[in-house]
C-alpha cells in the first residue's frame, strides 16, 4: 500500500535528518539555494494572484505549488531542517553532533537567503523594466506588506516581537506537517495532497515563514518600502527564524518521535 504507518515514516524523518548532516557543503548550498529561489517565485506568484483576483484565498490555494515543487526535487528549506536534523541528534546517530547540526542550519540559511534574494533582484528588475518604472501595483503591494510586517510589529514593542515569534511558531508547525506529509506515502499524488493542506493554511492565516520573508522584505525595500535592514532583522527575520525553529521542533518533531519511535511500554491491565 502507498500509505506508511507513523512508525515507518517517523523513522524516515530521522534517516533524512542524518543524511542532511552528512551531505557535502556543495550539495547542501545548491539544494538550499534552489529551495529559496523556488519558494520566492511561489510567493510572488501568490501575491500576483491575490492582487489580480482580489482574493487572498486564491493566492493561498495556489501558493503550495512552490513548496511541492521544491520538496519533490528534494531541495531543502531552513524550516524543514529545523524539524528533521535535530532528530538524528536525539536518536544518537553516529557522527551527528550539536556542531554538525548548527553547520547544516547555517549552510541552509545561507543558501535559502541567496536563492530568495536572487529572485527578489530578478523580479524587481523585470517589474520595473530595468528600474526605469515604479513597478506597478504588484510592487506597491509587496512594499506595503514589508512595512506592515516590520513597522507594524515595532509599534507594539515587546508584545509585537513576541507576536511575530508566535506567528513563526504556528507557521512552521504547519510547514513541518507538510514536510512530514511528503513522507507518509510512496505515491506522488498523495504526497502533493498531504503537503498542500497545511501550507495553504499557514499562508492564508498570515503566519510568518523565514524563507518567504527573505524574499518579501528585500524585494519590498528595493520597491520603496520605508524601513531599514536593521528593522527588518529585529522586527521580522530574527523572531521569525526563532519561532520557526520552536514550532517545527517542539510541535512536530518531538511529539512524533517520542510517540512513534521512542515509545513507552504498554500498560499492564
Amino acid at each position: 500500500m502507498s500509505y506508511l504507518e507513523p512508525s515507518e515514516f517517523v523513522t524516515k524523518m530521522v534517516d533524512s535528518g542524518e543524511s542532511k548532516v552528512y551531505m557535502s557543503t556543495k550539495d547542501t548550498l545548491i539544494r538550499a539555494f534552489m529551495a529559496g529561489a523556488i519558494l520566492a517565485l511561489a510567493a510572488v506568484f501568490a501575491v500576483t494572484v491575490t492582487v489580480q483576483t482580489g482574493s487572498a484565498l486564491a493566492g493561498a490555494v495556489l501558493f503550495p505549488v512552490g513548496f511541492i515543487m521544491l520538496y519533490l526535487m528534494k531541495f531543502d528549506l531552513l524550516t524543514g531542517v529545523f524539524t528533521l536534523v535535530p532528530l538524528a541528534l536525539i536518536d544518537k546517530r553516529p557522527g551527528v553532533t550539536v556542531n554538525q547540526v548548527l553547520r547544516n542550519w547555517g549552510l541552509v540559511f545561507l543558501g535559502n537567503f541567496a536563492g530568495a534574494i536572487s529572485v527578489a533582484i530578478m523580479m524587481s528588475f523585470i517589474l520595473t523594466y530595468g528600474y526605469n518604472t515604479d513597478g506597478g501595483i504588484i510592487a506597491a503591494k509587496v512594499a506595503s506588506i514589508g512595512e506592515s510586517r516590520t513597522l507594524g510589529y515595532q509599534a507594539h514593542g515587546v508584545e509585537g516581537w513576541f507576536t511575530i515569534f508566535v506567528r513563526g511558531m504556528l507557521c512552521n508547525w504547519m510547514v513541518s506537517m507538510g514536510v512530514v506529509g511528503a513522507m507518509i506515502s510512496t505515491s506522488a499524488g498523495s504526497k502533493m495532497m498531504a503537503m498542500w493542506m497545511p501550507i495553504m493554511l499557514f499562508f492564508y492565516m498570515g503566519f510568518e515563514h523565514s524563507i518567504v520573508n527573505m524574499f518579501l522584505f528585500p524585494f519590498s525595500m528595493i520597491m520603496g518600502g520605508d524601513f531599514t535592514v536593521a528593522e527588518y532583522l529585529i522586527w521580522n527575520e530574527i523572531p521569525t527564524v526563532l519561532g520557526n525553529l520552536v514550532g517545527g521542533f517542539v510541535f512536530v518533531a518531538l511529539p512524533l518521535y517520542y510517540t512513534h519511535v521512542r515509545t513507552s511500554p504498554n500498560r499492564a491491565l
